[in-house]
């Protein structure tokens, strides 16, 4: 199997490293699980199948009708005067608290209550579907058997009311879907169509309510705010009153504005024309002035003045002059015409002077009266200043009234509006929802499905059969494999036996023989198991202490192998029979063996081969008899067995301390001498602690473990504490192994023991 650092977790590199045998060896591990835990999966699958079909036939098919509801904010704009298609825009939390209302308990009631379902034994029979199947069983369990009251009736028919109904929304859209479920199809759409009809009758019995608690409360504000509004009103004539404030209402419709605002606005209009006025008549009196220091003035100017009588008499100047050019040229400049035409010339520029003195003289004047004008109205708005500043302290009283006056008059319109809006909308039968869909009788069943039935248990039951295989495995923790063994102790596992089973437990024939055996100290096999591999050569447990034996053989080539002790962790593991078998198949092969009874705590092999022992071990220990005379034999094979009375061990307190001692670690010296082998059958680890105590003499120790019955954890711990037994362990037999079931844990190289390939060769049992 895969082996994964406890430290660290299996990562997805390291499984990506996975070989093609790793990968093989895996299922191989999971193929033998599903073997070994077949019965459970088998025993498991049937019963989850058997509660699916259990479930389906007791359970009544039920049927599941829906309807559609749409939330239309839209609808609301028809009692508008300007609908704003974006305003009522309905969000998902709005659609949700219309889910959450239909599942209300208001709804739910005002369903049961007109429908009388109540009065239906669907709704008010108790508990229904399996659970409800086993409560009708046991007579008196559900109810208390007397007639219920219409509250206990009401409740029970709304839990059933709940548990059967379902909505939720439909994204995206703004639709909200009812369904509803139960044992007749009519029924279940009658149902969801009552719950929309109920929810609709709701929302209008709500609106009408909401709208008439507005309406007075409105009413009762509007008075009010008329009320503050007229006083508003009043007081800002009387502060007018009070403060000689007279306002004129604008030309154009505007605002209203103060006189003293509105003369003053004109003053200073009036002002800045005059100014422009006085510039003007300023800069034509400038220019008059700069022009009669001309003696005739230019074209443009003349234009510029638009007086006939200097642009007559400029002409004629020129006129003159041009003569006068001509005359001197021709005549000379003292002749008299051309004198004349200069006198004319300088009479014509007199009078060009004379002309434009008196255009001066009329802009000169029409400056003074320009500037006097300005400084009346200057005077005039300085006047309208002061005045100005005299009232802004009564102005900017008198604007914080008529704020709070027009407040007063929006306010009471607005409010006037809204209550005229509430009044229509008590008498406007519409709400938001409205069915789309209305719920018809199912054709087909909805509960329950058979195949998502026995999908589930079917699933449920692979569940369980996981589960309950894992936690046998996992609490599984004695040993099953040789794998096991080599894992837990470290040790290598020599033979896997099979259990025994006895046909003749009692030799009648050896107790016939009984008396004339014990005379002449001879052992009589008063149980087949204890010489079974005489009884049977080519059997399965021969085979494997003849592994035993050779792994005994190999082992001596290298180092002195010839006292082997034989122990277990607890009692009836079968050391004792493998002692047995083991010496006697020794002894058969022509070595010279002795057999060692030393359990002084439960001397078994003593009470099988010489119950009747009147001396043994401890006695010869003590040097009480020889050892010739303690020792017991088998003419057949030539064994020779040495007892440990269970009358003498019994009143021992310190065995540890005799198999410890000096006389032992002698006898066994001398054993050696004498003797091929010596086999030694020791006390459990576990119980005692003699076991421990054959260390100074026992070469080397066979551990013995039973096949589903030693424990992992107990046996490495008796290990782990005895280190001077495991550096000598032999190895490990597993002894009564069931060998067909091996196969579930071992897979192939268990097959190697079964029967039919032991019967090639000859092998039965």
């Amino acid at each position: 199997m895969l082996q994964v650092n406890k430290a660290s977790p299996l990562a997805s590199d390291d499984v990506e490293r996975l070989t093609p045998s790793q990968i093989v060896k895996m299922f191989s591990s999971f193929k033998l699980i599903l073997k070994r835990q077949f019965r459970v999966f088998l025993v498991l699958m049937a019963c989850t199948t058997a509660l699916g079909l259990l479930y389906l036939f007791i359970t009544p098919p039920s049927y599941t009708a829906s309807g559609t509801m749409v939330i239309d904010s839209h609808r609301l704009q028809l009692l508008q005067e300007k609908p704003d298609l974006g305003a009522n825009a309905i969000d998902t939390g709005a659609v949700q608290t219309e889910v959450e209302v239909l599942l209300s308990r208001a709804i739910s009631l005002s369903v049961i209550k007109e429908l009388r379902l109540t009065e239906d034994p669907e709704f008010a029979g108790g508990n229904g579907g399996l659970l409800g199947f086993f409560l009708k069983l046991v007579p008196g369990l559900w109810g208390s058997g007397g007639i219920d009251s219409e509250a206990r009736l009401t409740d029970r028919a709304l839990t059933a009311f709940e548990r059967r109904r379902t909505v939720y929304r439909v994204p995206p859209a703004n639709v909200i879907e009812i369904g509803f479920r139960s044992l007749d199809p009519v029924k279940s759409a009658r149902i969801v169509n009552a719950i929309a009809d109920a929810y609709v009758t709701e929302q209008l019995d709500a609106k009408y309510q909401a709208t008439r608690r507005a309406s007075a409360w409105l009413e009762d504000r509007i008075k009010e705010l008329r009320m503050q509004s007229s006083a508003a009103d009043q007081a800002v004539v009387d502060f007018k009153r009070a403060n000689n404030i007279v306002t004129v209402e604008a030309a154009n419709g505007g605002n209203a504005r103060l006189m003293n605002e509105q003369q003053l606005s004109e003053l200073n209009s009036q002002l800045i024309l005059a100014r422009a006025a006085t510039a003007e008549a300023k800069a034509r009196l400038d220019r008059m002035q700069d022009v009669m220091k001309q003696d005739v003035p230019d074209a443009s100017v003349a234009d510029v003045l638009k007086n006939e009588v200097i642009i007559k008499l400029r002409n004629q100047y020129l006129e003159y002059a041009a003569r006068e050019r001509v005359f001197a040229e021709r005549y000379g400049a003292n002749h008299l015409a051309t004198v004349n035409l200069r006198t004319q010339m300088l009479e014509l520029q007199h009078n060009i002077n004379d002309e434009m003195k008196k255009i001066a003289e009329s802009y000169k004047s029409d400056y003074e009266i320009a500037l006097a004008r300005e400084r009346s109205l200057e005077s005039s708005l300085a006047t309208e200043v002061t005045d100005s500043q005299i009232t802004h302290n009564a102005q900017v009283q008198l604007r914080d009234l008529e704020s709070n006056a027009k407040s007063y008059r929006t306010i009471s319109d607005s409010f006037l509006q809204r209550y005229m809006e509430s009044v229509q909308q008590q008498s406007f039968p519409i709400t938001e929802a409205r069915l789309i869909s209305a719920a018809i009788p199912p054709m087909h069943k909805s509960e329950p499905i058979t195949l998502v039935v026995l999908g589930i248990s079917t699933v449920g039951g692979l569940m369980l059969c996981v589960s309950f295989a894992c936690y046998r495995e996992l609490s599984d923790r004695v040993f099953r494999t040789r794998a096991q063994i080599e894992e837990s102790l470290g040790v290598n596992c020599i033979a896997t036996l099979p259990a025994l089973k006895s046909t003749n437990p009692v030799n009648s024939a050896a107790i016939a023989e009984d008396a004339a055996s014990k005379a002449e100290r001879i052992i009589v096999h008063k149980h087949e198991l204890m010489n079974y591999v005489a009884d049977f050569p080519f059997s399965e447990f021969t085979e494997g202490l003849r592994s035993l034996k050779l792994v005994m053989d190999l082992n001596g080539v290298l180092k002195s192998n010839r006292v082997i002790g034989l122990t277990s962790t607890l009692p009836n593991e079968g050391k004792s029979t493998i002692a047995s078998n083991f010496a006697h198949l020794l002894a058969q092969a022509g070595r010279r063996v002795i057999l060692i009874d030393c359990d002084l705590r439960k001397p078994s092999l003593t009470q099988h081969f010489a119950p009747d022992a009147a001396g043994g071990l401890i006695q010869v220990i003590a040097g009480k008899i020889d050892l010739a005379d303690a020792v017991w034999t088998e003419p057949s094979s030539g064994l020779t067995f040495l007892p440990a009375p269970a009358a003498s061990a019994s009143k021992l307190l310190h065995t540890d301390e005799i198999l410890g001692s000096n006389a032992m670690k002698n006898l066994i010296d001398r054993l050696c001498e004498t003797f091929d082998y010596v086999i030694v059958d020791l006390s459990p680890l576990l119980p005692v602690i003699d076991a421990r105590a054959t260390s100074n003499f026992i070469d080397s120790y066979v551990y013995v473990v039973q096949w589903g019955q030693t424990n992992r954890d107990i046996a490495e711990r008796l290990l782990a504490e005895t280190p001077e037994i495991h550096d000598r362990i032999l190895g490990v037999i597993l002894n009564s192994a069931d060998m067909r079931k091996m196969a579930r844990y071992e897979g192939y190289a268990s097959s190697y023991n079964y029967r039919k390939y032991y019967g090639r060769y000859g092998y039965v049992e």
